[in-house]
Order: C-alpha cells, then sequence, then structure tokens
C-alpha cells in the first residue's frame, strides 16, 4: 500500500492524525457503523465519487462452496476494469483460498485502503459471514487523508447491495486501536500495510489487536512486500518493503505461531532497489514516464504471504 496517499487511504479514525505518527486521545471510544441498504437484487445509482457502477454482484447465483464464491466475486460486474488488471499480479484468488477464507466466517480487513480486497470479501461474506473494515474518520484537518477516507465511504455507499453489511471500526491508533469483542473473529487479514504500521510506531501494538480479536485456532492473513534478506528492517520500511523475518518476529510477539506461508505473491523480477522505493513499480510509477517499460515489465512488487495462527 503506498505509504502516502494508499497508505493514508486505508484508516478512519475519531481524531484524525497525520500518517507520520501521534494521534491524540479520542474522548470516547469510537463506534462502529453499518450501512442500511436496499436488498441485494436491488439496482442503485452510484454516489458521487465512488467508483463501482454501484449495482448487485451478479445476477447469478452465489456459489456455496468457498472457492467458487470467491471466483463469483471476482468476476462480479460491481469491480471496476483498473482492478480486474491488478488480479495477475494480486492472485485474490489463491491468496484467499490460502488464509481460508469461507462464506459463514467473521473476518477482519485491516486498513483495507481504496478497497481494492473489500471488493472481492465483502459479497463473500454478505450472506452469511460478516466483514469488519477499519478506518480513519472522513473528517479533520488533514486534507489528503479525509478525501481518502471520504472516497472509501463514498465506495461503500455507491453499491448497497454489496456492501450494505460492511461494518466500518473507526479507530484511533495507538490509542484505541479495538478491532471488535475479544475473541469474535475467524480471521484477520492485512495486504501491505506493516511498512507502514513500522513507520508510525504501531506495529506491535496492531499485532497484539488482531491477536485479541482473533479466536483460539484463528487467522492471521499477511501480505507485505518483501524486503531482501538480511536488510536493515526500520529503513527497508521506508521503501515500502519488510524483511520476512521482521514480520515473522513482529507475529510472534504478540503471540501468533506460523503455520505456513505462500510464495503464491512472488515475483523474482523485483530487485527492490529502486529510487522511489516500492512505489517505483506499478501500480503506482512514481518516476512517471522515466524507465515505464522497464517497471512495468517487472511488474508489482515480490511479497511474502503467511498464514499465523492463534493457539
Amino acid at each position: 500500500m503506498h505509504m502516502r496517499s494508499l497508505g493514508c487511504l486505508a484508516i478512519l479514525c475519531t481524531t484524525v492524525l497525520a500518517c507520520s505518527g501521534s494521534a491524540p486521545a479520542a474522548s470516547e471510544p469510537p463506534k462502529t457503523t453499518t450501512a442500511v441498504a436496499p436488498a441485494a437484487n436491488t439496482t442503485v445509482t452510484p454516489a458521487p465519487g465512488s467508483e463501482g457502477p454501484g449495482t448487485i454482484v451478479s445476477s447469478t447465483p452465489a456459489p456455496a462452496d468457498p472457492e467458487g464464491r470467491i471466483r463469483w466475486a471476482l468476476a462480479g460486474q460491481h469491480r471496476t476494469e483498473k482492478e480486474r488488471a491488478r488480479d495477475r499480479y494480486r492472485h485474490p484468488q489463491e491468496t484467499l483460498a490460502f488464509f481460508g477464507i469461507k462464506p459463514e466466517m467473521k473476518v477482519v480487513e485491516l486498513w483495507p485502503g481504496g478497497g481494492w480486497y473489500t471488493a472481492v470479501l465483502a459479497p463473500v461474506l454478505r450472506d452469511r459471514g460478516k466483514l469488519t473494515v477499519t478506518n480513519f474518520a472522513p473528517v479533520g484537518p488533514n486534507g489528503e487523508q479525509r478525501e481518502n477516507a471520504q472516497k472509501f465511504a463514498a465506495k461503500l455507499r455507491g453499491a448497497p447491495g454489496i456492501y450494505d453489511q460492511v461494518d466500518v471500526k473507526i479507530i484511533n491508533p495507538p490509542s484505541y486501536l479495538s478491532l471488535g469483542p475479544d475473541g469474535s473473529a475467524d480471521v484477520v487479514v492485512t495486504f501491505r500495510n506493516i511498512h507502514n504500521w513500522m513507520g508510525d510506531g504501531f506495529a506491535d501494538k496492531v499485532f497484539a489487536a488482531a491477536f485479541q480479536v482473533l479466536k483460539r485456532g484463528g487467522v492471521l492473513g499477511v501480505e507485505e512486500h518483501r524486503a531482501a534478506p538480511g536488510t536493515d528492517a526500520k529503513k527497508s520500511a521506508d521503501t515500502g518493503y519488510v524483511p520476512e523475518e521482521t514480520v515473522i518476529q513482529l507475529a510472534k510477539a504478540a503471540g501468533f505461531v506460523l503455520d505456513a506461508k505462500s510464495e503464491i505473491n512472488a515475483n523474482p523480477k523485483d530487485t527492490k532497489d529502486y529510487p522511489k522505493g516500492v512505489w517505483t513499480l506499478p501500480p503506482t510509477l512514481e518516476l512517471g514516464a522515466t524507465d515505464r517499460e522497464k517497471y512495468l515489465a517487472i511488474g508489482e512488487s515480490d511479497r511474502m504471504t503467511l498464514r499465523f495462527k492463534k493457539p
């Protein structure tokens, strides 16, 4: 996730803070909200600023089996062409299957950014499970952060037939990081966020909160830009990459055990030594036209995909 615009996009809070770190304590615990919307087969008009077409996922009934339902969601008409174009890099079918996502589960998505994975998880879980996402409140003095939060909120409002059952958990890290009732979630997932948490100095608190909200036997699914082995973790986090061993250490310190690793999101073409860090690569392409074809040929970053369990 982009440590600047995308990193901020992914979080809502009652007292808005800059992505660089500290925040005043909230006067009262943030609240969880759920949108009220028409039934799933209702076609609606998208709210201004929303990205999706604001309609149902598909006229075809959702399959009952987990993998079939994920495929159904990925093929949904609510996903934009821009979102679909990234499937070949992000491998959502394989990634969610690896994390063990099932339609009846209670899932928490941390720092959802623009909602790329939210657009997949929400329809998978809508009828039988529950999706909770974290975010910053779409108000406050930080203009970029406020705009990003408002865009994500508009995305959810714009397609109530898909997102009406999504709970938005308003948090204020590091002072308030409750993700839900203790022991209530089956799975917690995070996609390319840990470098931001490290930069802001509260990575350990996020892992602890994830451990607290999960049931015993629950899963923490992690995808993150992977630094070269032996890289200084603090320095590499500034470039968007994190050593795999650092992530494992953070998880173990919170009480998790490593259950499995996968190379489904690996990219051996990624040399991890670019002028603008991971944001040199697509989809950000921060250098613009400079060496654009070179970076497009590399593709998106090399990523670790890890599954942890709460014993």
